[in-house]
């Protein structure tokens, strides 16, 4: 074969692309750890209460860092009022129903079924007008996805409908909730990464707050030092961190190459939870783990361009 005909080699990732990805990997494990974090919290701190102190540190944490750097936060009510939107769709609703969810059902097992972001991402973006983008890879992962929920929830809902059932059902709301937060968060682009995720914060934990106090009297509880530690990690990494993190990447990578993180944080989070919980996922749960895995994958992998080889 002479040297014309040989393949041209492929381009080596730019600095900037580079840097992006390793955010994508460093946010992949930060959510990945969450789940543990969470099935550590609620055992000693209720759901509502443990989620209602993990958006008001975040969020206080990332204010004072906007503070230090001389960043305002924007004054204007519609803003705040779509910051209020983010919050029900990317914390408050999500974050309580899988701290809900991991009193009945392993954090691997949320971790999981938590991978699916990007397949409703994909289908709530497919149902707004010139939102859609639509194509045989895309339409397999959707499929792939689907599959692996339906496997890893199928055998229980067979067997009875019981609370596991139910957390799991709470899980899969969870991230339909979390991709219509993808979709909806693309309007902060313009923004720096840390306001919506501290005006989103601080909005949620001023939703959950007043709950928490009504519902789990805080003043009254015993929590664990264990439980306190994962809430600590939960509040200034997994999410203070992460938000930043994830918002910056919509502005790099769009909603889809955001949610990407998904299927990088399966395995992240099934592996720290069988690691440091000594959790064992059932063969169903691990044959939807591949299906949804490979299924998000298809979803968010970039398209091959014109002229190279499939």
């Amino acid at each position: 074969m002479t040297a014309s005909a040989l393949p041209a080699p492929s381009p080596a990732p730019s600095p900037a692309i580079a840097r992006e990805l390793a955010l994508l990997a460093l946010l992949a494990t930060l959510w990945g750890a969450s789940y543990t974090f969470i099935k550590l919290g609620v055992a000693t701190i209720p759901p509502v209460t443990l989620i209602a102190a993990r958006t008001l540190i975040a969020g206080l944490a990332l204010l004072a860092l906007l503070r230090l750097r001389g960043v305002a936060l924007p004054s204007d009510g519609a803003t705040w009022r779509a910051f209020a939107v983010q919050a029900v769709l990317n914390s408050a609703l999500p974050f309580t129903l899988i701290a809900w969810a991991e009193l009945r059902v392993d954090a691997s097992l949320a971790a999981i079924l938590n991978a699916t972001t990007p397949v409703f991402a994909f289908l709530i973006a497919l149902a707004l007008p010139g939102r859609g983008d639509t194509g045989p890879r895309k339409l397999f992962g959707v499929a792939a996805g689907l599959a692996g929920i339906v496997l890893v929830i199928g055998p229980r809902a067979l067997e009875s409908a019981g609370g596991d059932l139910w957390a799991e059902l709470a899980v899969v709301a969870a991230t339909v909730a979390y991709g219509a937060a993808a979709v909806y968060g693309a309007r902060f682009r313009g923004m720096d990464s840390m306001v919506p995720a501290a005006g989103s914060l601080l909005c949620g934990a001023a939703l959950l707050v007043p709950l928490g106090l009504v519902l789990d009297r805080p003043w009254t509880l015993d929590p664990s030092a264990t439980s306190l530690v994962a809430l600590a990690a939960l509040a200034l990494l997994s999410t203070a961190l992460a938000f930043v993190i994830y918002f910056r990447l919509f502005r790099t990578l769009g909603p889809v190459g955001a949610t990407a993180q998904a299927y990088l944080r399966v395995p992240v989070g099934v592996a720290i939870g069988v690691l440091a919980l000594g959790e064992a996922p059932a063969p169903t749960a691990w044959l939807g783990l591949v299906l949804i895995v490979g299924g998000v994958a298809a979803m968010t992998a970039p398209a091959p361009r014109t002229g190279d080889r499939p």
